[in-house]
């Protein structure tokens, strides 16, 4: 259960050893788009001999290189261990997904990992977007997140602050993810100081499905956590929901005038969970 996703440059050292510090859910350590051609080996080196030396008390992504490219292979050669949660997949397909699966399962039994590491397709190509519905439901898959700068230079188009052209992948990948049971990651915010603009972007995410977003700077964290978690009111009402229920076991019941019925109290207790979980309860 995630609220917010932080991107940390895998060659910056300082950044690195100060990832528990940061109030995100998850710290995404990128081997991908943040590092150059002539650091590739260097940040995947950095990486692992922080891991090795600095456990992490949240959970660890590391977004490999793409598929495709002669990183690939030796990033999850030296970077998957026990130190590690998940691999975020960039420019994910469901082929890719499979393989990737296939790798890491292979990895697994080799070095006798004791658990399984997940998997989060980046979504940020139009044909990645026509096909969520398959990439939902491979198994190790455990959210998605959307790239919308990619997947705009994809589609040719302008980003906007209102985020128009990317409306339809957004409402196509977080209800796929829904309908999945896994979480939908909404793409990060790229104004650093707009933090008007930031809460805006992140609550119409969150109208939309989206379960949490991914940041790109450590001011963003506290106010993506704020969005995404559920609000004072919410967590009172649904107290009073599930207490309500408990004496009501025939059926509907009423709450200062309103219905309660079962759609009602099943999201009471996602509420209750969640409130649980970021230790608002």
């Amino acid at each position: 259960m995630r609220r917010s996703l932080l991107f940390i440059p895998g060659n910056n050292p300082g950044m690195l050893q100060t990832a528990d510090v940061f109030e995100a859910d998850s710290i995404i350590i990128d081997l991908e788009d943040a590092i150059s051609l002539f650091d590739k080996d260097s940040a995947r080196n950095l990486t692992k001999s922080f891991l090795e030396s600095f456990p992490v008390q949240k959970e660890v992504i590391i977004r490999v290189n793409s598929i495709d490219s002669k990183y690939f292979t030796e990033d999850l050669d030296i970077i998957v261990t026990d130190k590690i949660d998940t691999i975020m997949l960039p420019k994910a397909m469901p082929e890719d997904i499979i393989k990737l699966d296939n790798l890491l399962s292979k990895i697994e039994k080799e070095k006798k990992l004791k658990k399984k590491i997940k998997v989060i397709p980046l979504v940020e190509l139009a044909k990645s977007v026509l096909v969520i519905e398959e990439i939902v439901k491979i198994p190790r898959v455990d959210g998605v997140l959307l790239g919308a700068e990619d997947l705009a230079s994809d589609m040719e188009v302008s980003r906007t602050n209102d985020s128009v052209e990317i409306l339809y992948p957004r409402a196509k990948v977080a209800l796929a993810c829904i309908a999945a049971k896994i979480e939908a990651i909404d793409t990060p915010f790229i104004s650093t100081l707009d933090i008007d603009g930031l809460i805006k972007d992140a609550n119409f995410a969150k109208s939309l499905g989206f379960k949490a977003k991914a940041c790109i700077h450590p001011n963003q964290v506290s106010y993506v956590n704020s969005v995404f978690s559920p609000s004072k009111e919410q967590i009172e009402f649904s107290l009073r929901v599930l207490e309500g229920s408990k004496s009501n076991i025939k059926g509907a019941f009423s709450i200062d005038g309103k219905m309660i019925d079962k759609p009602i109290i099943e999201r009471a207790e996602k509420i209750i969970s969640r409130a649980k979980r970021f230790g608002l309860l």
